[in-house]
């Protein structure tokens, strides 16, 4: 049992490892439609602008368990080429935390013909970042004096940077994105830091349809640079049009490349991260507002509930659809 219990705690950290990273986790809003969250090429990629407020909660009966909060803006500055955006999160797990503001740039460029309604762009985009990352170890309790150990509450703030570039061509969209570029480290704990905080994004989806219905497949990888762990997301949505605006909703399956191995009365098994997130919204006039529930598959789970994500959003400066295909990032 001692031997189970473990390997259970063992898996859970690997777990919580994949899924809790420096900067903005990469979790699955990104789905409804806030693609600028994870991708800084997006911000101002359409006419107007955005905004969008997500908060995320896990395991409700789990003390400290992990919680998001993120509020970002981003517009295109008027007719020009040019988009600008903000983010700030809050990030907390146990007794570490971390908020962050990003400041973005991004530039667009029109390719192909006179037509301005056929998108056919490039964008590229450049965020930079001031991270402050803290330890409550004023609760920490021990029979013999551990030196490493403060008893205090420490901080420590770093600059970091995302770049990244997106094409779009009508229905199809592809994303390259590079996040916290520079590498540097938080130095937090006393013990040795790696510096390497480095993460490669790439997604591409394409939207079916044009009539009241539309289908949109698409996928997401990603590749930790450090510790060489790697993840895709296979995703799903179909969208409705309505009187009121549009309803969609879609799934998504997270797996990891690799995974943790355990014992269970004798017999070794080895589990990888896998993950069901169904995702349901709607857009009503300028507002939008979605949830996901995240769903952990496998033999040995640290608690049975799911990760809840409710998402809201308002659209301006948004008049008439501008280019003539279905394309709902760059509307």
């Amino acid at each position: 049992m001692k031997l189970r219990l473990l390997l259970m705690l063992c898996l859970f950290a690997c777990g919580v490892k994949s899924m809790a990273q420096e900067g903005v986790p990469v979790y699955f809003d990104y789905l409804s439609d806030n693609y600028y969250l994870v991708h800084p090429s997006m911000a101002g990629i359409g006419q107007g602008g955005k905004i969008r407020g997500t908060i995320r909660k896990q395991w409700f009966s789990v003390d400290e368990a992990p919680s998001l909060q993120t509020l970002n803006a981003h517009f295109r500055l008027d007719d020009s080429p040019s988009g600008v955006g903000a983010i700030f999160f809050n990030d907390a797990n146990g007794y570490h935390s971390q908020t962050g503001l990003k400041l973005t740039y991004a530039h667009h460029l029109r390719l192909g013909g006179e037509d301005l309604r056929i998108l056919n762009q490039l964008s590229f985009g450049l965020s930079g970042g001031i991270l402050q990352s803290s330890l409550d170890e004023s609760e920490f309790r021990s029979v013999i004096p551990d030196p490493i150990i403060t008893g205090g509450k420490n901080s420590v703030s770093y600059f970091n940077v995302d770049f990244g570039m997106s094409y779009n061509l009508m229905e199809f969209y592809a994303h390259f994105t590079v996040l916290n570029a520079l590498g540097s480290g938080r130095d937090l704990y006393t013990a040795i830091e790696f510096d390497n905080l480095r993460r490669y994004l790439i997604s591409a989806g394409y939207v079916f349809g044009k009539n009241e219905w539309q289908y949109e497949p698409s996928v997401l990888f990603q590749l930790t640079e450090f510790t060489e762990e790697k993840t895709i997301d296979i995703n799903a949505k179909v969208y409705k049009d309505v009187d009121f605006g549009r309803i969609w909703g879609g799934v998504s399956y997270r797996r990891s490349f690799d995974g943790a191995q355990f014992l269970i009365d004798g017999t070794f098994g080895e589990q990888r991260l896998q993950l069901i997130t169904p995702i349901i919204g709607a857009n009503i006039k300028n507002f939008m507002v979605s949830y996901n529930y995240s769903y952990q598959m496998g033999d040995i789970r640290f608690d049975n509930g799911g990760f809840h994500q409710i998402t809201l959003g308002y659209d301006f400066g948004q008049s008439e659809r501008r280019y003539d295909c279905y394309c709902p990032a760059a509307q």
